[in-house]
């Protein structure tokens, strides 16, 4: 059969090939996305540690390994007093006992709702690997000699971002992004001792962990870990 001009149905067209060419709609398309490939591990929850934090650290590692992209990126969800919900992508920077860290300047949005609401969640999405982690609980900011360790650990060109400030307010134009940016990186390298008085280093300590771990057959396990005391409570939820 034979298209018309610029491609428009020819008097024998079927009714199939006409619809091969018709764009899908957004609907369709995201249905026929692939979820996650074959060949996933497995989360066997009688095996898992006592505690979430060496389960994580145990994922974190595996997710580096496996080349999963930026696999410490996580959205970091916080509500202000209004209890309106604002997200965002931040990295994480360790875990330990304290809880998992992260940071940015204090005149931050997201460090303005930590300041009237301390209580905040963090997700984790590795798809290579059919993975993702919840963690909620509050948040408290670290001294400020750990604020500034953090800070210095920073490339220059990530000083230069945090010195130039104005974090989220109106901007005239690139250009004038661009000449701050280039004044904080020339400070930032002339002085490798610089640092952001604002910086802050800030510790999510969990109250819950939840490790989700999808499978080769679409099934799910959901193992949640929750804060009881000085001790930690595992138990399974319905996917």
């Amino acid at each position: 059969m034979s298209a018309g001009p610029h491609g428009s149905p020819g008097p024998g067209d079927t009714r199939d090939e006409r619809s091969a060419r018709e764009p899908s709609s957004l609907r369709e398309r995201l249905r026929a996305l692939p979820t996650f490939a074959p060949g996933l591990p497995t989360l066997e929850p009688d095996a898992t540690p006592s505690d979430p934090v060496t389960l994580f650290r145990a994922w974190i590692e595996e997710a580096i390994d496996a080349g999963v992209p930026l696999p410490h990126a996580m959205t970091l969800a916080t509500a202000g007093a209004s209890g309106e919900v604002h997200a965002r992508t931040v990295i994480l920077k360790d875990v330990d006992p304290s809880g998992w860290w992260f940071a940015t300047v204090s005149t931050s949005p997201k460090a303005r709702d930590l300041a009237e609401n301390p209580h905040a969640a963090l997700t984790f999405l590795w798809p290579v690997l059919g993975r993702q982690v919840r963690v909620t609980g509050p948040v408290t900011p670290a001294d400020p000699a750990t604020s500034a360790a953090d800070f210095l650990a920073r490339s220059d060109g990530s000083r230069a971002a945090a010195l130039v400030g104005h974090q989220s307010e109106a901007l005239a134009s690139r250009q004038e992004y661009r000449d701050a940016f280039a004044g904080a990186l020339a400070r930032a390298q002339h002085d490798p001792t610089l640092i952001e008085p604002t910086w802050t280093a800030y510790a999510l300590a969990p109250t819950s962990v939840e490790f989700w771990q999808a499978s080769d057959d679409r099934g799910q396990t959901r193992l949640r870990y929750r804060a009881v005391g000085h001790d930690w409570e595992k138990g399974l939820l319905w996917p």
